[in-house]
């Protein structure tokens, strides 16, 4: 059976960077990209908050350029998506696409979270063309103009105060008759004077010719008082939460209650001895591309402790 003295699960700015710092140190390395190679910023059109890039840069040209620095100091990229791993004890055994295995000294799961969405045809429509599930990565284009966010917990409502600082107005698309969110998020949309709050409304489609220019709503839902309602919007924003990609772990990992991996203290270590965590897959929180590739750098660094502890490099 091949081995390596880390396995890195995923790609993005976490993974790729864990590769970058592993191999610059001499760890053999070996990175599976995972179901999306480059992760959830493949799809993200224009990126302008990720230093280093002061015009900008796409987001599949920012991955492909951290790929190609990974393979040039010597990682093993490759195609493939790890669908179980036996983490009972070291070395560890992952199995690829459901047959290949590879024993691993150290593991570095950079799997990512999946934004949670409505499961209407029209978001994989206008995705990329006003369709969002980060208003922090996305928010800027939309300066001046008028917004819609769907949800009403905490994470809505962070995401409709950050808007209503850029965007002319903002739309808070409430399920229900009143907004989840802690009473200090709520209040701080109410003080809002560009941010409408539509409750009991469901968004059942989007319109636009060259993109979102509009949302299709129903209020009150499978009542009697149900009513059709359009509104016009320049983007669409999912706020109804994330999916940390953990599932193929199947239970070996400490999740927090949210799903997310849980970490040690100040490091990326996770409940199991050799086993790391980086990005969005342990960050329930800023979910940012450079915060991600910061914890990648965390991750290769913590592991090259743990190997030169055990006598392994």
């Amino acid at each position: 059976m091949e081995k390596t003295n880390c396995l890195i699960i995923g790609s993005g700015p976490a993974g790729y960077t864990a590769a970058i710092y592993a191999s610059r140190a001499n760890i053999s390395n070996v990175m599976y990209e995972g179901i999306q190679p480059g992760g959830q910023l493949t799809t993200t059109t224009e990126i302008e908050n990720f230093p280093g890039f002061p015009t900008g840069i796409e987001g599949f040209d920012l991955m492909e350029n951290m790929k190609q620095q990974a393979e040039r100091v010597g990682s093993d990229i490759r195609s493939g998506v790890v669908t179980a791993i036996d983490l009972s004890k070291r070395p560890f055994v992952a199995t690829i696409d459901g047959n290949t295995q590879i024993e691993a000294e150290t593991v570095i799961i950079a799997t990512g979270a999946s934004a949670k969405y409505l499961g209407i045809d029209d978001e994989k429509k206008y995705a990329g063309m006003g369709v969002s599930a980060c208003a922090t990565c996305d928010g800027f284009f939309y300066r001046k103009k008028t917004v819609a966010v769907v949800g009403g917990g905490d994470t809505a409502c962070e995401e409709a105060s950050y808007l209503s600082n850029i965007a002319k107005k903002v739309y808070m698309i409430v399920r229900k008759d009143y907004l989840r969110a802690s009473q200090i998020m709520q209040k701080r949309v109410s003080e809002k004077e560009n941010i409408e709050i539509l409750f009991n409304c469901n968004t059942v489609g989007l319109f636009g010719e060259n993109g979102v220019e509009g949302a299709h709503l129903v209020r009150h839902k499978g009542t009697d008082k149900e009513e059709m309602l359009d509104i016009n919007i320049d983007g669409f924003f999912l706020a109804i939460g994330h999916r940390p990609n953990t599932a193929f772990l199947n239970g070996q990992i400490a999740l927090d209650e949210q799903g997310y991996i849980e970490l040690k203290g100040k490091t990326t270590a996770t409940n199991v001895e050799g086993v790391f965590a980086a990005g969005d897959v342990a960050d329930p929180i800023y979910r940012q591309a450079v915060s991600a590739a910061g914890m990648g750098c965390h991750a290769a660094l913590d592991v090259q402790s743990f190997l030169m502890e055990k006598g392994l490099i």
